[in-house]
């Protein structure tokens, strides 16, 4: 076959960077970052630069859904079944709880990793065709609140600023978000604008102090919800220093006399008192944003999931308003996408309040332009149910069929019990997926093969408004479809079963190619605020293009508003008089601690692709809950220590684990731990579903985004005196075969995780831990070993059951006679886990230690110590070897940040490790 390259898109984060990808005939080989997409310019984060491994054969022969699969009944082994016979069914399935219960007992739930395309055929099947509102999408989790924020404020869903302000900006302000993690290559270009200008100042307001905060001028350690406070406290300030913009508020805002009222009775002292943080620090950022003649604000998560997520963000953009921050180079609330195309659902009206092109679904001018477009003869006035209402419905029975694409709801939502009680209720439940193994897909009565990235044709919109192509670059493997055909097929043996919608006889679904779907949501924006109608698929092969661009026009625009007109009936922005108010979940007596959730640099949502990758498990290998050292104190914990984490919705066991980077009295807990990675069994026997089993369903009452970022727990010591580790090296083609039944075994302890580790192709190693309060029975054992490939004549065992203490260890020999440890695993007594992990994980010669591997707590002179975290994913380089490197340095930081990346490589690469290497030196040279 002949190597050739394709231009694309990586799925992963909002910042939309462009790839290469290296393919031979049907195989993907390799991916790099493309220098000529004006997103990134090459770069590529650690998660986009292993794209290509998430791809290999091993990975799409054990984890992909390579055909249609049909359940008889629930629980049931799902069977393969014939493309048309699946969607028939479906079409009848749909068709007959319409028919006997309306069209708002069904229900779709779909994705910010779907393409535009994908986005508009779903949005138009529900609403145009079934006659019902009910679709909503997971960008409803991380984006809704920032839509209802500019739409408020400005008059429309459209952030004004550009990545290319980064490189204007006097002062970069970055509340709740944490783009060293989130956006990493976005963040890369924060690094290079500070080398260029180093008066560029960066205010980080955030509860934890993160990779970012750690980098900044100034960090507000503020307290969790309490944004709009903050935001009132620097507009107190701005305004009685005289660093208001009268002029530019007269002109072209209105509004502003009612906030001024409101922010007059957040003074410091009371902003200090409220927030917790120092008030000199208050007054600090007020000095630095007003005297800054361009000031840019980015902001993501920690604004949007929030019960006061919409006030949060219009409380920002009126300080930009005030300042006349806004519309120029350098300046401008910015918000930060989560997801690789949350911005093209937005576009074509993919979430329940809204319609094609920005439109409102509450308008009813609006219902009839989109009625006209798609030749219907109305679109549906009733409000559509959103993400956490859809499911909520369904769970009481209301909402009878669900189709689920592209997501993981019963990994991601809050208040998992009740998301796992309307999938059991649900009585036809779609799931659209190119993985198998989410825990959604269990719920499936009809499993859909879908393609996925390196396999999908289309466009994606990135944060800052720019239209990428999305290409194919090999064939979909096994019978995988593409979402928009799947959808249009489905569609149209919906449209014979159901009265029809278009008195003209012709189908409402006659596309043929994405590009035929481009083109009608084309045509719906002209004259609209995202106008494309200048953009055609011809023009986005040349170059990726920023919106609006209408017809006429030979390119997009950077920034919006440079006129000072906004999009709103006048003309002018509005001010957004809006009042703090605390958390929906306070800490209290019985709840003392505030949980706050993130992201992982390394991990991407659910971990459904990144999840099959060991080296991406280097930098954070387990899960674990994040404490201050003094909460570690004083709840009598070690490093490790199991813990019970429990709120008012569910409970659940797992490692805690000292951090500098939270506050007293807060824990905190990454999102991406799902059932499929922690899991176990509550004493009454209740799963448990990972971190969202403790999150809640408390929304924002205007863009209805759920608080995912704070819930009050309690916390305590887990008394499970039995526990378990198993480590194990197993063939690659073995290895995701192995978790999903390791999966299965792990609710049956109070706590277990499983995590893969080591360095595609070289090898995939597996991580299982679980403890409870009695040992596990002997045939509990001999099924994970027998997973693990313990179970034959050559593993070496010890057992004492009386004690409740079992060893396994089985050993290779190489050609040269050095013996190493293959899999090991350790009951009751772990231990002496840290060295023999060691001396496994890093293919240590193990012959050495004879018995002393299935001795009980054995602690043999020499033996490994630990390898240290992962620090560079790139290159496998660890912070013990970072430390030993430093201690040799000399010369002020940057200095010895070039003298470590000479010697290790690391940050020389994807630089998604730098913040933390320069953290290291920071702290070497405090220690000299």
């Amino acid at each position: 076959m002949t190597a050739r390259e394709t231009r694309s898109t990586c799925p992963y984060c909002g910042v939309g960077c462009g790839v290469v990808i290296e393919s031979d005939g049907a195989r993907i080989t390799g991916v790099r970052g493309d220098p000529e997409h004006p997103a990134n310019f090459g770069r590529l984060c650690t998660k986009g630069s292993t794209l290509h491994l998430t791809a290999a054969a091993p990975v799409i022969r054990q984890a992909r859904l390579l055909g249609p699969q049909r359940r008889a009944h629930r629980g049931a082994t799902p069977q393969p079944v014939g493309w048309d016979a699946a969607l028939d069914e479906a079409a009848d399935r749909f068709a007959d709880l319409i028919g006997r219960h309306g069209p708002d007992a069904v229900g779709f739930y779909v994705s910010g990793q779907l393409l535009t395309e994908d986005y508009y055929v779903f949005n138009k099947l529900a609403k145009g065709l079934i006659g019902t509102n009910n679709i909503d999408t997971n960008s409803r989790l991380c984006m809704s609140s920032a839509v209802a924020g500019y739409k408020q404020t400005l008059g429309a869903d459209a952030p004004p600023a550009c990545y290319d302000d980064v490189n204007h900006a006097e002062l970069i302000f970055i509340a709740g978000a944490n783009p060293a993690h989130a956006h990493p290559v976005l963040f890369r270009r924060i690094e290079d604008a500070r080398r260029a200008n180093p008066q560029l100042r960066l205010v980080v307001a955030d509860p934890r102090r993160t990779e970012t905060g750690a980098m900044a001028d100034l960090h507000l350690p503020l307290l969790p919800g309490t944004d709009v406070a903050l935001f009132h406290g620097l507009l107190h300030l701005l305004l009685w220093d005289g660093r208001i913009d009268h002029g530019y508020i007269e002109r072209h805002t209105h509004g502003f006399e009612a906030l001024k009222a409101t922010v007059r009775d957040y003074t410091p002292r009371e902003v200090a008192r409220i927030c917790g943080i120092d008030e000199a620090a208050l007054v600090q950022a007020a000095q630095w944003f007003g005297a800054s003649r361009a000031t840019l604000s980015l902001y993501c998560q920690g604004l949007n999931q929030s019960t006061s997520g919409t006030a949060k963000n219009a409380a920002l953009v009126n300080l930009h308003l005030a300042t006349g921050q806004i519309g120029r180079p350098g300046a401008g609330p910015f918000s930060l996408t989560g997801q690789p195309n949350a911005m093209g659902g937005r576009e074509v009206g993919g979430l329940a309040n809204l319609l094609s092109a920005h439109r409102d679904q509450a308008n009813p001018e609006h219902r009839a332009e989109v009625a006209r477009l798609w030749g219907v003869p109305d679109v549906p006035a009733t409000p559509g149910r959103t993400a956490v209402e859809m499911f909520e419905a369904a769970a009481r029975g209301e909402i009878k069929a669900l189709w689920i694409a592209c997501t993981n709801p019963a990994q991601s939502l809050p208040d998992q019990r009740t998301v796992h009680r309307a999938l059991e209720r649900c009585e036809f439940v779609v799931v659209q997926e190119a993985f198998a193994g989410t825990a959604t897909a269990s719920y499936a009565d009809l499993l859909l093969p879908a393609t996925t990235w390196g396999e999908k044709d289309g466009t994606v919109t990135n944060s800052e408004r720019r239209i990428s192509r999305v290409r194919p670059a090999v064939p979909p493997p096994g019978q995988a479809r593409h979402d928009w055909q799947v959808a249009v097929d489905f569609a149209r043996r919906l449209e014979a079963r159901l009265p029809r919608r278009r008195t003209d006889g012709a189908t409402l679904f006659p596309y043929e190619t994405p590009e035929a779907i481009w083109n009608e949501h084309r045509e719906s924006t002209r004259g609209r605020d995202l106008d494309i109608t200048g953009m055609s698929y011809a023009m986005l092969e040349r170059a990726p293009q920023q919106w609006p661009l209408p017809e006429g026009a030979s390119h997009g625009r950077a920034r919006l508003y440079e006129d000072g007109r906004f999009p709103t009936p006048d003309g002018r922005a509005r001010f957004a008089d809006v009042k703090y108010a605390p958390v929906a979940e306070p800490r209290d007596a019985r709840y003392p601690f505030s949980l706050t959730t993130g992201r992982l640099r390394d991990q991407w949502h659910g971990m459904s692709r990144t999840g099959m990758l060991g080296r991406l498990f280097g930098h954070v290998a387990e899960p674990a809950v994040e404490l201050h050292a003094r909460d570690m104190a004083r709840l009598g914990l070690r490093d490790g220590d199991l813990v019970h984490v429990a709120s008012r919705r569910g409970a659940l066991v797992l490692p805690a684990r000292t951090s500098g980077e939270v506050a007293p009295a807060q824990a905190w807990i990454p999102m991406h731990w799902g059932e499929e990675f922690l899991s176990g069994c509550s004493e009454s026997g209740e799963p448990v579903y990972g971190v969202n089993a403790l999150t809640t369903p408390a929304c924002c009452p205007h863009s209805r985004q759920p608080e995912l970022k704070h819930a009050a727990v309690r916390i305590a010591k887990a008394e499970l005196p039995w526990q378990l580790l198993a480590l194990a090296w197993l063939p690659q083609d073995e290895a995701l075969q192995a978790r999903e039944q390791l999966r299965v075994l792990m609710r049956r302890f109070a706590f277990a995780s499983c995590t893969p580790f080591g360095r595609e192709p070289q090898g995939t190693g597996l991580l299982f831990r679980a403890a409870a309060h009695e040992p596990a029975p002997a045939a509990l054992l001999a099924g994970i070993e027998q997973v693990l490939g313990l179970a034959g004549p050559q593993t070496l065992r010890y057992a004492d059951a009386r004690r409740g203490q079992h060893r396994a260890m089985r050993l290779a020999c190489a050609a040269d006679g050095t013996r190493t440890l293959e899999a090991c695993l350790l009951a009751g007594d772990t231990r002496a886990g840290t060295w023999i992990r060691t001396l496994l994980q890093e293919r240590l010669p193990a012959q050495s230690y004879g018995h002393l591997l299935l001795a009980p707590g054995a602690q043999p002179p020499g033996a490994p110590p630990a390898a240290g975290r992962q620090v560079c994913t790139c290159h496998d380089v660890r912070e013990p070897q970072i430390l030993e490197v430093l201690a040799h340095c000399d010369g002020d930081a940057d200095a010895r940040l070039a003298q470590l990346q000479q010697r290790l490589r690391c940050g020389t690469q994807c630089g998604s490790c730098g913040p933390e290497l320069k953290r290291l030196v920071r702290l070497q040279l405090a220690a000299a």
